[in-house]
């Protein structure tokens, strides 16, 4: 017959016994969690931030085309003519900040379901 010591070593006893911060699926609850923290905390800013990035995105792509205009010998066109207000011109991101939201939220949610799992488990 085995002692208790021997017996407390089995991986049923041993899995029971451990801590939650040893499993993976809790650091990646934590830090999916702690990402949409961090989201919601930079949203405001980000949506300045992306709105310069994408205005800029939006004028080199544009001269880009009139530069293959140009080089296909048609007729120029002013760019300055063509501008509009950045608002009227582009009112939504081209990557809008909810994709990343979303993502790190359909992370949360899968690392939660699986640490579940694993705790009832053992």
């Amino acid at each position: 017959m085995a002692s208790p010591d021997e017996r407390a070593d089995t991986p049923a006893r041993s899995a029971a016994g451990r801590p939650m911060t040893d499993s993976p699926w809790f650091w990646g609850l934590a830090f999916a969690l702690m990402s949409l923290v961090g989201i919601g905390l930079i949203a405001p800013k980000f949506d300045v931030r992306q709105r310069q990035i994408e205005g800029r995105f939006l004028g080199r792509q544009r001269a880009a085309l009139e530069r293959d205009r140009r080089a296909a010998g048609l007729e120029p066109v002013d760019l300055a003519d063509e501008a509009r207000d950045r608002g009227e011109a582009q009112p939504g991101r081209i990557m809008p900040l909810w994709t990343l939201a979303s993502a790190a939220l359909l992370v949360a949610i899968g690392c939660g379901v699986m640490l579940i799992r694993e705790r009832r488990r053992s």
